[in-house]
């Protein structure tokens, strides 16, 4: 009995320690710019600047491949 106690409390310290990891350590520089947002707006959206650039960058690959492969006839239309 003892034996299957610790296996789950095993089971439960690891989620335990993702989850202070993601709490404690690495979402601390989004910590410092929620907390930045009242002194300068753009330094604080510049992670969301950045997720749109990196989205619209995609986006132009995606169709560029697409145009390229319906010229070539090789589109799968599946």
């Amino acid at each position: 009995m003892w034996r299957k106690y610790n296996q789950v409390m095993t089971a439960l310290n690891i989620f335990k320690w993702i989850g202070e990891l993601f709490t404690e350590y690495l979402f601390l520089p989004f910590d410092f710019l929620r907390n930045d947002a009242d002194m300068n707006w753009w330094l604080a959206n510049g992670i969301n600047w950045l997720f749109v650039l990196i989205g619209f960058v995609l986006l132009a690959y995606w169709m560029g491949q697409a145009v390229k492969f319906k010229r070539e006839g090789t589109e799968d239309k599946a």
